[in-house]
Protein backbone atom coordinates (compact mmCIF):
# COMPACT_ATOMS: atom_id res chain seq x y z
CA UNK A 1 0.00 0.00 0.00
CA UNK A 2 0.92 3.61 -0.51
CA UNK A 3 0.25 6.75 1.51
CA UNK A 4 0.42 10.47 1.39
CA UNK A 5 1.52 11.83 4.75
CA UNK A 6 0.23 15.33 5.45
CA UNK A 7 2.45 17.50 7.65
CA UNK A 8 2.35 21.20 8.50
CA UNK A 9 5.34 23.37 9.39
CA UNK A 10 5.67 26.99 10.56
CA UNK A 11 8.20 28.10 7.93
CA UNK A 12 9.51 27.24 4.50
CA UNK A 13 12.93 26.59 6.02
CA UNK A 14 11.55 24.01 8.44
CA UNK A 15 9.41 22.40 5.74
CA UNK A 16 12.45 22.09 3.47
CA UNK A 17 14.54 20.68 6.32
CA UNK A 18 11.91 18.00 6.94
CA UNK A 19 11.58 17.21 3.23
CA UNK A 20 15.33 16.84 2.70
CA UNK A 21 15.70 14.68 5.83
CA UNK A 22 12.98 12.27 4.64
CA UNK A 23 14.40 12.11 1.12
CA UNK A 24 17.99 11.59 2.29
CA UNK A 25 16.85 8.70 4.48
CA UNK A 26 14.88 7.24 1.52
CA UNK A 27 11.66 7.38 3.55
CA UNK A 28 9.91 9.33 0.78
CA UNK A 29 9.91 9.24 -2.99
CA UNK A 30 8.79 12.87 -3.23
CA UNK A 31 7.69 15.71 -0.96
CA UNK A 32 5.47 18.59 -2.12
CA UNK A 33 5.56 21.86 -0.16
CA UNK A 34 3.03 24.65 -0.51
CA UNK A 35 1.97 27.72 1.54
CA UNK A 36 -1.29 27.55 3.51
CA UNK A 37 -3.29 29.67 5.97
CA UNK A 38 -4.45 27.64 8.97
CA UNK A 39 -7.19 28.43 11.49
CA UNK A 40 -7.30 26.30 14.62
CA UNK A 41 -8.15 26.08 18.30
CA UNK A 42 -5.14 26.49 20.60
CA UNK A 43 -5.19 27.02 24.35
CA UNK A 44 -8.89 27.92 24.40
CA UNK A 45 -9.02 30.39 21.53
CA UNK A 46 -9.13 30.48 17.75
CA UNK A 47 -5.73 31.20 16.22
CA UNK A 48 -4.57 31.74 12.65
CA UNK A 49 -1.13 31.17 11.18
CA UNK A 50 0.64 31.17 7.86
CA UNK A 51 2.20 27.73 7.52
CA UNK A 52 3.57 25.34 4.95
CA UNK A 53 2.00 21.99 4.15
CA UNK A 54 4.04 18.99 3.11
CA UNK A 55 2.65 16.01 1.25
CA UNK A 56 5.03 13.09 1.57
CA UNK A 57 4.68 10.29 -0.99
CA UNK A 58 5.69 6.99 0.57
CA UNK A 59 4.66 3.44 1.41
CA UNK A 60 2.30 2.53 4.24
CA UNK A 61 5.07 0.65 6.03
CA UNK A 62 7.16 3.82 6.41
CA UNK A 63 4.65 5.86 8.42
CA UNK A 64 6.19 5.19 11.86
CA UNK A 65 9.69 6.04 10.62
CA UNK A 66 8.47 9.22 8.91
CA UNK A 67 6.56 10.24 12.05
CA UNK A 68 9.61 9.71 14.25
CA UNK A 69 11.94 11.62 11.92
CA UNK A 70 9.54 14.55 11.70
CA UNK A 71 8.98 14.67 15.47
CA UNK A 72 12.76 14.71 15.99
CA UNK A 73 13.17 18.03 14.12
CA UNK A 74 9.74 19.69 14.26
CA UNK A 75 9.39 22.88 16.31
CA UNK A 76 5.70 22.40 17.18
CA UNK A 77 4.65 20.77 20.45
CA UNK A 78 1.86 18.92 18.63
CA UNK A 79 2.73 18.71 14.92
CA UNK A 80 0.20 17.54 12.35
CA UNK A 81 1.50 14.25 10.97
CA UNK A 82 -1.41 12.35 9.39
CA UNK A 83 -1.52 9.56 6.87
CA UNK A 84 -3.87 9.52 3.88
CA UNK A 85 -4.15 6.11 2.19
CA UNK A 86 -3.87 6.04 -1.59
CA UNK A 87 -6.69 3.75 -2.70
CA UNK A 88 -5.93 3.95 -6.40
CA UNK A 89 -3.30 5.56 -8.58
CA UNK A 90 -1.41 5.36 -11.84
CA UNK A 91 0.37 2.01 -11.73
CA UNK A 92 3.67 3.45 -12.94
CA UNK A 93 3.56 6.21 -10.31
CA UNK A 94 2.92 3.76 -7.48
CA UNK A 95 5.68 1.49 -8.76
CA UNK A 96 8.04 4.49 -8.74
CA UNK A 97 7.23 5.11 -5.06
CA UNK A 98 7.87 1.44 -4.27
CA UNK A 99 11.20 1.44 -6.14
CA UNK A 100 12.39 4.72 -4.60
CA UNK A 101 11.56 4.20 -0.92
CA UNK A 102 13.85 1.86 0.99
Amino acid sequence: MYNFIYITAPSLEEAEKIAKRLLEKKLAACVNIFPIKSFFWWEGKIEAANEFALIVKTTTEKFAEVRDEVKAVHSYTTPCICTIPIERGLKEFLEWIEETVE
